[in-house]
């Protein structure tokens, strides 16, 4: 499909074609799929983090805003510790996703089927399916910049600068979400700058909607404020480690491979023409343009821009269908069929690898052989028994007293949830947002040690001995089982804990 033969976009705002229910249908029935899979395994490493934090609720915690663990902390107190029930608000939001990728294909101008294959596209693509499998927050940014991208949609096609309040208020609840959707807003601001709609400048509507985005995001930047900005130093900490490990690499190539359904590439593709090509829309070309060389020049994550591509996909859907048109019958229904053939068979694939379909089999090995995430999520159930096994084999004398230092936050989570059925006491860690609740008041006199090095454990405690390892019944190969698998039993701290306590987090 070239240049030439694709037919220039409408530059009058188009009429919207049909209703919503097939959308609510396709989004429903990819929602559908993930409730009925995601009480699989077990939790995975971030959720155990973002648990812990519920259970200690604030304006903000040293990783990240706070709103993803205040809808922990709700799920928890209306399903209890339940994989489905606490994930259900990842497949709700993943599913608004995906409805409104139809939506936004739908106020484009675009057909029924235009639209039915935006929303099937963005379901079967890999980053928005991955999100509905974890309690996340990149859940929750995706759907804020998507809410934002169908606002301007709306904003550019009906001329109603009112839509800057809502475009406010979900650029506030994003900030409150992940701070790296402040480079999709200056994407927002760069595309406003560069193209015709900076007519807003002038008006009113847009300043309220800054104000409510301001608003909404105060709390936790006083917060940042009283804390030093300490997510600040974070989130350069992490990207360092990032970028050392090699975590960037892959970056464009993973646009294509993650970020969207690789099938549909030519379509988003042309999306992004689309958007540049009109005038009237251009301004959210410059919205993916913008963050994308931003993150490639400073070497981000592949998955920080995945959020953009459903509105590529819902313009490409728009500009491929009256492409289409052109063609005769035999030619169309060829090409249609091809086209969600091999975007169906991408996503077929896709899920076998993300969605946690099944735990036993080939179908379950061929998964845990080629996705991390899933590995992640096995063992933290045994590893809880373990260290209760340990506890329970100390001397009674030596249990009153007891603490459990751990080394990273998935142990943290772990211990301070699903320790809790069997009585241990809460962990102590200096990791992220666990250096902030800091140290027993009562220093234990005898500590096991989780997540460390036998040489780090005897720097900082007498009498180790190694008591255990962290494995996992299928013998999976993770974090846990591969970097730091050992369990010890050490007596007290070598110095008082007021001087064993850094002055910073350790940050991971």
């Amino acid at each position: 499909m070239s240049n030439r033969d694709l037919p220039k976009p409408a530059t009058t705002a188009p009429r919207p074609q049909g209703g919503i229910v097939p959308l609510l249908v396709i989004a429903g029935l990819f929602g559908l799929a993930h409730v009925l899979t995601n009480g699989q395994y077990g939790f995975h490493r971030d959720e155990l983090q973002f648990l812990s934090d519920a259970q200690h609720l604030d304006w903000g915690f040293v990783p990240y805003p706070p709103l993803t663990s205040a809808l922990v902390l709700l799920g928890l107190k209306t399903f209890g510790l339940s994989l489905m029930g606490l994930r259900l608000f990842s497949v709700v939001a993943q599913s608004a996703v995906i409805l409104i990728s139809g939506l936004m294909a739908r106020d484009l101008g675009g057909s029924r089927q235009a639209q039915a294959f935006a929303t099937i596209a963005v379901g079967l693509s890999p980053a928005p399916m991955s999100n509905a499998t974890m309690f996340q927050y990149s859940s929750f940014d995706m759907l804020w910049w998507v809410l934002i991208a169908w606002s301007v949609i709306r904003l550019l096609r009906d001329d109603n600068p009112r839509w800057w309040v809502a475009i406010g208020l979900f650029a506030g609840l994003g900030l409150q979400t992940k701070y790296s959707i402040a480079f999709e807003l200056t994407g927002v601001v760069i595309g406003l700058l560069l193209t015709d709609a900076r007519r807003y400048l002038a008006g009113r509507w847009l300043w309220v909607g800054v104000g409510v985005a301001l608003l909404v995001f105060a709390p936790n930047l006083i917060w940042l404020a009283r804390h030093d900005f300490i997510s600040y130093r974070f989130l350069e900490s992490i990207h360092a480690r990032d970028v050392n490990e090699g975590r960037a690499e892959g970056f464009l190539r993973d646009q294509f491979l993650i970020n969207a359904n690789l099938f549909a590439a030519p379509v988003w593709i042309a999306g992004l023409w689309g958007y540049f090509r009109t005038p009237r829309y251009r301004m959210l070309a410059w919205m993916y343009v913008t963050p994308l060389l931003l993150f490639m020049l400073l070497r981000g994550r592949f998955y920080y821009v995945s959020a953009a591509y459903p509105m590529l996909l819902a313009m490409g859907s728009v500009l491929g269908e009256r492409w289409l048109r052109t063609l005769h019958q035999a030619w169309r229904t060829t090409i249609a069929v091809l086209i969600f053939s091999g975007v169906a068979a991408i996503g077929i694939y896709a899920a076998m690898i993300i969605m946690p379909v099944t735990t036993n089999g080939p179908l379950r090995d061929f998964a845990l052989k080629r996705n991390y995430d899933l590995r992640e999520k096995v063992g933290w159930n045994e590893m809880v028994a373990r260290v209760a096994d340990i506890r329970d084999a100390l001397p009674a004398e030596r249990q009153v007293n007891l603490g459990i230092v751990v080394g990273n936050y998935g142990e943290q989570g772990a211990i301070a949830l699903l320790g809790k059925a069997y009585g241990l006491p809460a962990p102590i860690t200096a990791v992220n947002s666990g250096w902030l609740r800091g140290y027993p008041q009562t220093p234990p006199q005898t500590v096991i040690v989780l997540g460390s090095s036998r040489e780090r454990a005897d720097e900082l405690f007498v009498d180790c001995r190694l008591a255990g390892h962290s494995d996992n019944a299928w013998g999976v190969v993770n974090e846990e089982s591969r970097d730091h698998p050992d369990i010890f039993v050490c007596g007290p701290a070598r110095k008082p804990w007021s001087e064993l306590w850094p002055h910073e987090p350790e940050f991971g």
